[in-house]
């Protein structure tokens, strides 16, 4: 009996399986990425909230408590900032004044009150979002609406805040430095400026003072208080990086007085 061969032998057919389908990675991978870009911004935002109220330096309390107790001051406080008027007979002048970074801006009341209650010039001290000036994007006007009254007006600050009140110089009608500097070309503006620094500064040092002071217009007021520190500008104690400064806090609110004071009169 004659046997199959294998050429006769017969197998059920099969059908090849459908090839697998490729993984779809790409929508996934791109939505990983997002979720890590998403992720490490929340992480940035929180660290920076975090870290813009540690170590907020404070107003020091005697100081403070002696502009309170100043017959010659009117004292508002708002969200924007705090209003100092003088009590007596206005000068029609503000000054917008930006706090430096991290410093809590009832610190600098002491030092401008003499330009309130003895010039009658008007001090708005801001409250800079996050207690940086370079957070801060509110317009001038945020800050000389909460004095109506008022029609000329200067803007400066101490630190950062004088860095940040370059950037608004050219909506007011002059600038205030205070242990600051710009780091935008004011030189063609025509403004009027004054910059008071300190010999003491060991942070907006004489020669950082020096260096930016291209920027300026010629004929800004250059000052330079014999003595005073960084922390001279204003009394939430000394700052690290500082020099100690040799003047007292007296004889620092008498000369920015005498300097600054005669400069807003000028340009009312």
């Amino acid at each position: 009996m004659n046997q199959p061969g294998p050429e006769s032998e017969t197998s059920p057919e099969t059908t090849p399986e459908p090839a697998a389908e490729p993984r779809r990675r790409g929508p996934r991978a791109l939505w990983w990425i997002l979720g890590s870009i998403g992720a490490l911004i929340v992480l940035a935002v929180v660290g920076i909230l975090i870290w813009s109220q540690v170590g907020v330096m404070g107003a020091e309390a005697d100081p403070l408590a002696d502009v309170k107790a100043n017959p010659g001051i009117e004292i508002t406080d708002t969200d924007a900032g705090i209003v100092l008027s003088p009590t007596g007979e206005s000068a029609d002048v503000g000054l917008v004044y930006i706090p430096g970074a991290k410093v809590d801006p009832w610190a600098y009341a002491y030092k401008v009150s003499g330009l309130v209650a003895e010039d009658g010039v008007t001090v708005v001290i801001t409250k800079p979002w996050l207690n940086l000036a370079f957070f801060d994007v509110r317009p001038l006007s945020t800050f000389t609406g909460l004095a109506p009254d008022v029609d000329t007006w200067l803007v400066g600050g101490h630190s950062l805040g004088g860095v940040r009140a370059c950037q608004l110089a050219t909506d007011a009608d002059g600038l205030a430095l205070f242990g600051s500097y710009c780091s935008n070309d004011l030189s063609e503006s025509g403004l009027p400026v004054i910059s008071v620094s300190g010999s003491e500064d060991g942070l907006s040092t004489p020669e950082k003072i020096a260096d930016a002071r291209h920027l300026l217009p010629e004929d800004a007021e250059m000052h330079e208080i014999e003595g005073a520190s960084h922390s001279s500008f204003g009394d939430y104690g000394l700052q690290a990086g500082d020099n100690t400064p040799t003047i007292s806090d007296e004889d620092m609110r008498d000369q920015l007085t005498e300097l600054v004071g005669a400069f807003a009169l000028a340009q009312g």
